[in-house]
């Protein structure tokens, strides 16, 4: 259980802890002090909906197929050694959070609807969150384990990123920051392609 629940923690924060337009978003909400706290809220329930459902959807459908499992499994490694490649080249060439200029107080509702928009309409939370995550959880001894372990993810950064935002931003405007957030990504994302290939 508690390896499920760590797999599922280290993969969700390795994929959400790179730079994004997500990532972005919610940071530059927390900087204006705009709406951050349902901004990030918002964030985490799209992220552990994402999951969950490809988490059980994909679950039972492996379940029955062989062949599928081993497809989902090494396309998982193919990925997740891909995904360390680029953190890596990304640690090489940092780049950092820009904080944007408020344009003045917006309606929650206005806020709310773009934060919608720059989760849902990026195509990479689909291949992220529900076909790799979901797959890689789908082979777990303790699924719901491993969606409490991205859930938990969720909350860490996104509650990290909104709340504490204002001591964040110097912190995060250093490439150094970056450099050594995207070396954590690859070896975590290097060391669950390990733990897949072992037990292939």
């Amino acid at each position: 259980m508690w390896q499920s629940y760590l797999n599922g923690l280290l993969i969700s924060l390795g994929l959400i802890m790179a730079i994004g337009t997500q990532n972005a978003y919610v940071l530059a909400q927390s900087l204006r002090r705009e709406h951050h706290l349902s901004v990030a809220l918002l964030c985490i329930v799209c992220d552990v909906v994402l999951v969950a459902a490809g988490v059980f959807g994909l679950a039972n459908v492996l379940a029955h197929s062989p062949t599928l499992l081993a497809i989902a499994r090494w396309g998982g490694v193919i990925f997740l050694l891909w995904y360390g490649a680029m953190a890596l080249r990304r640690a090489v060439s940092p780049q950092s959070l820009a904080q944007g200029d408020a344009d003045g107080q917006r309606s929650r509702r206005a806020v709310l609807l773009t934060a919608l928009a720059v989760t849902l309409l990026n195509p990479h939370v689909y291949l992220d969150t529900v076909l790799l995550v979901g797959s890689l959880g789908a082979q777990q001894t303790v699924p719901g384990a491993y969606v409490a372990g991205a859930a938990s993810a969720s909350v860490l950064w996104f509650s990290t990123l909104a709340i504490g935002a204002a001591w964040l931003a110097p912190w995060l405007a250093r490439p150094t920051t970056w450099r050594l957030l995207d070396l954590m990504v690859a070896v975590m994302m290097f060391g669950v392609a390990v733990q897949l290939i072992r037990t292939a």
